[in-house]
């Protein structure tokens, strides 16, 4: 039997009932984790462009003496790099709703109650970091954050094991607080380092990722649990992957690239020296390849009705305007909304390419 005609499958686990309030109020978070962390990249890329990177001057404290900005002080700027901090907080509150909405479904009272004690444990144990570090003159922010990020791990790897079923989902509910609260962190030390550019870089790339881990939720929302197996050839699914390098490599010059160009955040942030347009024609190879790859992947997709196909062809449009913004922002000298989109851009078109991924495989099919 062909590889890409395997009867329908009877799942052992089954998807969420969507059905029920709890199941339709998972899709609707859910729904709204994609796009809030979609949207943090555009405000996050917001902050850089308009140079409102050091905006707020002071960490978790706008100032050494206020939580939120003064206007009269820090202008526009620090009601910027505010918003974008208040964002972290949406997308936070979120990702926990997430997690205690599939706890309930696939983990029950017990489970749920036992991450609310970790939770309960994680938030007093950062208070008493605080504690201690403050008077001995530490950074006790970083520090009491970084004390509540283990507990949330913990509480993740406790949570994976004791689940019965959809792991998966558990697994990718916990890893998108998880990386919420570290990049709280990450986003601290951006600031209190001076807008590293490396360290910004590193800091977008996370949310990028982020981006990718709730569009993959999503997809194994709709999907059956359980064992799975390949639903395309061997060559295609080879490809796919070496498609995803491709697009890993652009992404990475493609953050390199504008750290040596003029959007550092701040007018006073010094860039990491390398030459801009030289980055700029080697961030473009590995653009070009992966436009050939994914424009081959969508053209086979449909000859030999893979599954993928639907997703191939929003990933193709994806990437070829994405080519477009790209030339288009490097003739016009980089003006900020084009690289804004950019960003963006990128984000959507990684979580499309994980949606591809994800398609490659279905539910392995159990005897009646």
């Amino acid at each position: 039997m062909p590889e890409t005609t395997i009867p329908a499958s009877t799942p052992t686990q089954t998807a969420p009932p969507r059905s029920a309030p709890w199941g339709r109020a998972l899709t609707v978070f859910a729904w709204l984790s994609f796009i809030s962390e979609t949207i943090i990249i555009g405000t996050g890329g917001a902050v850089r462009l308009t140079g409102s990177g050091l905006g707020c001057s002071d960490w978790p404290l706008c100032t050494p003496d206020s939580l939120v900005p003064i206007l009269e002080v820090q202008g526009i700027h620090g009601i910027i790099e505010f918003g974008n901090r208040l964002m972290t907080g949406v997308v936070g509150i979120i990702a926990l709703a997430v997690v205690l909405l599939v706890l309930h479904l696939f983990s029950g009272k017990r489970g749920l109650v036992t991450a609310l004690w970790f939770a309960a444990g994680g938030i007093v144990a950062a208070v008493a970091a605080f504690g201690i570090a403050a008077p001995l003159h530490f950074p006790a922010s970083p520090i009491a954050l970084g004390v509540l990020l283990i507990a949330v791990i913990a509480a993740a790897v406790r949570s994976v094991r004791t689940t019965p079923a959809r792991r998966d989902l558990v697994l990718l509910a916990w890893l998108v607080l998880i990386g919420v609260v570290a990049q709280a962190l990450v986003g601290g030390i951006t600031v209190l380092t001076g807008l590293n550019p490396f360290i910004v870089g590193f800091h977008y790339t996370s949310s990028l990722l982020l981006v990718c881990i709730t569009a993959a939720f999503l997809v194994r929302l709709k999907t059956d649990g359980g064992p799975r197996e390949r639903a395309v050839p061997a060559w295609f699914s080879a490809v796919t992957h070496v498609t995803g390098l491709a697009l890993a490599v652009t992404i990475v010059f493609g953050v390199l690239t504008t750290g040596s160009g003029p959007h550092s955040g701040d007018a006073d942030v010094l860039r990491h020296g390398f030459d801009a347009t030289v980055l700029a024609h080697v961030h473009s190879w590995p653009g070009y390849i992966l436009a050939a790859l994914v424009l081959f992947l969508t053209v086979a997709a449909w000859v030999l009705h893979l599954e993928p196909r639907r997703w191939l062809l929003v990933l193709v449009l994806a990437i070829l305007v994405q080519v477009g913004v790209g030339i288009w922002q490097a003739r016009e000298g980089l003006p900020p909304l084009l690289v804004g989109i950019h960003m963006v851009l990128a984000s959507l078109s990684a979580a499309t390419y994980t949606v591809v991924v994800l398609h490659l495989k279905r539910p392995t099919p159990v005897d009646d």
